[in-house]
């Protein structure tokens, strides 16, 4: 049963927080007016996804600077945005960064689209984004629930269903206090509000402005809400990547455009499995070294044994790549896994030197 007087006295009670306590970030509007800029928005957004501030801060700095309009952004070339993103993670992101903006630059003249739908008809944009977007760009009632706040609800209204199976429920609930009015901010002050104060461990519930009205608070355990399902174990897999070395260059191969890390520049390597194939690209004298590089995908952890080998002038490794400076390997764009293998090679190579 809705009750509309509570409903409205939490979003009153939380713009009240927001209008003193905003966080300022470098792509938000002041509280009360909405952002002046959709593209700045749309991609902060995608930057945030299963992604912390504190990470995207610097990535969007540089994309800002680099690309300061969609039309910008659309014309980049894929292997330089695709460089620009690594360390970011989740690189389908990237794919699909591109991909809408495209489709902004040329079916929509380089505005987007200023409602839900709109906004969801663009490529990679799905529920969550088209609803943030259109709520804090064009002040569109929408209901925005990231993982910050389907924490804050789950605890408002003290939904004792086990995630996912609760998340119809956390969306009505939201649905009931979103206002019509000032959407986009209601949305970044829930935000705020999971990011600060309702944070997953310890909740600062003391100083939370719609401590009043939250039914977790009644229970001996706030932090227990979302309830969440048993976690599953993570499968561990192990591969070979191989370091190919010549006259001062590396040879890097570029990953297939789907799959994980499509599209990225990265050293040769074997499939990843329970028994990968050690078969090296070439023949050589190959060293490995001691220790795997350890990374951990969303499904699954990974161990890579990384080889290295010197080869001669003219010996190259088949199949397409490209011979890239070693000492300009930090320009390579190489996703965290392949960059902490090039860190391997070189370290060994200094410990030997020093030996």
């Amino acid at each position: 049963m809705r009750v509309e007087g509570r409903d409205r006295k939490i979003a009153g009670d939380l713009l009240a927080h927001y209008d003193v306590h905003a966080r300022r970030l470098p792509w938000r509007a002041p509280p009360g007016s909405n952002a002046a800029d959709p593209y700045r928005v749309w991609l902060s957004e995608v930057m945030l996804q299963q992604t912390t501030v504190a990470a995207v801060g610097p990535y969007f700095a540089k994309f800002t600077e680099r690309w300061p309009t969609v039309q910008d952004l659309a014309a980049a070339d894929d292997a330089d945005l695709m460089a620009a993103w690594a360390g970011l993670g989740y690189y389908a992101r990237a794919r699909n960064l591109l991909a809408c903006a495209r489709a902004v630059a040329r079916d929509h003249g380089g505005i987007f689209p200023d409602s839900e739908d709109g906004l969801r008809a663009l490529p990679g944009v799905g529920a969550y984004t088209a609803a943030a977007v259109a709520a804090i760009a064009f002040g569109r009632r929408a209901v925005v629930v990231d993982a910050n706040v389907e924490r804050v609800v789950a605890r408002l209204f003290a939904i004792a269903t086990p995630l996912p199976a609760a998340r119809p429920a956390i969306r009505e609930a939201c649905d009931r206090i979103t206002p019509d009015a000032r959407a986009g901010d209601f949305a970044q002050a829930m935000m705020d509000l999971g990011a600060t104060i309702c944070t997953a461990r310890n909740p600062a519930c003391g100083i939370c402005p719609i401590r009043a009205d939250c039914a977790a608070i009644l229970t001996a355990d706030p932090a227990a809400f979302p309830v969440k399902p048993p976690k599953k174990t993570r499968p561990h897999r192990t591969g070979h990547g191989w370091w190919i070395e010549r006259d001062g260059n590396v040879w890097l191969i570029r990953r297939p455009d789907k799959g994980l890390l499509g599209g990225m520049r990265a050293l040769p390597s074997s499939d990843w499995s329970d028994a990968p194939d050690a078969t090296p690209p070439l023949r050589a004298h190959w060293s490995t070294i001691d220790e795997p590089v350890a990374h951990v995908f969303t499904h699954f952890s990974l161990a890579l044994r990384v080889h290295h080998a010197h080869v001669g002038a003219e010996m190259t490794p088949p199949g397409a790549g490209e011979w890239w400076p070693i000492d300009r390997i930090g320009e390579a764009g190489l996703p965290t896994l392949f960059a902490r293998a090039a860190d391997a090679v070189r370290k060994e190579r200094q410990a030997n030197a020093r030996n």
